[in-house]
């Protein structure tokens, strides 16, 4: 197996660090970096929602907000969010509503927001992922732990994690897949790109058992703000 630009193996993540209960106040809060990505995740509620004609009478109403601050990038970014930006934020919403037991808390909103503070490819992933931790250290009742990661082509070669220089090879094709874990289920799917059948089971198999890793990050800075006896998964 070939090494990277960065040293990396195909399969191997960025570095990831992480600290809970940073923004106090906020009901639950992370602060990630991955890579050169650095994220910090928020969440506020379950509270009533206002307009009350968005409430909805079975569940809490997940808002989720992906926004990159003007200076996470070499050139300015307009402070406006983008097309791209409401997109994701709509998809991503989704797949930390399955992780949340959201029919326990009906007419309410669970406002969740991430800030990217700096950018280098797999963004929407390390948002995910902060932000479900943020759930957690919210104290939310859940189903799982969404854990997000990017898969792809770059060089002719099948990696996980890729950067920004490997996004921008010619070959490249890069897809966000989020699990919601310990199920395995994919609660994500996107795609930049296009790729055989084959070449897709590939990645997809890649990006499985990378978010299978993030998923022992996540559990391991949980467990170290919040100790417990047994099996995390129980």
């Amino acid at each position: 197996m070939t090494k990277r630009l960065d040293g990396r193996k195909n399969d191997e993540l960025r570095p990831m660090k992480v600290e809970l209960g940073v923004v106090k106040s906020a009901d639950g809060s992370c602060y990630l970096e991955w890579g050169n990505n650095t994220v910090i995740a928020t969440v506020h509620g379950p509270r009533p929602i206002f307009p009350k004609h968005l409430a909805n009478s079975e569940k809490a109403v997940v808002d989720y907000r992906y926004r990159m601050a003007p200076f996470s990038v070499g050139e300015r970014k307009s402070p406006v969010p983008a097309k791209r930006d409401k997109e994701i934020s709509l998809v991503s919403g989704f797949s930390l509503e399955s992780a949340i037991q959201v029919e326990k808390f009906p007419n309410t909103v669970i406002d969740i927001d991430t800030v990217i503070l700096s950018s280098n490819a797999g963004t929407r992933a390390a948002a995910i992922t902060a932000a479900s931790l943020a759930c957690a250290d919210a104290g939310l009742p859940m189903n799982g732990i969404v854990s997000a990661v990017a898969s792809g082509r770059a060089n002719g070669e099948f990696i996980l994690d890729l950067t920004k220089e490997e996004e921008d090879a010619e070959d490249a094709v890069d897809t966000a897949i989020g699990v919601l874990m310990p199920q395995k289920e994919i609660v994500l799917l996107q795609m930049d790109g296009f790729v055989k059948k084959e070449d897709w089971k590939k990645m997809i198999s890649i990006g499985l058992k990378g978010a299978e890793k993030v998923y022992d990050f996540q559990k391991n800075a949980l467990l170290k703000k919040y100790p417990v006896d047994g099996d995390i998964n129980e």
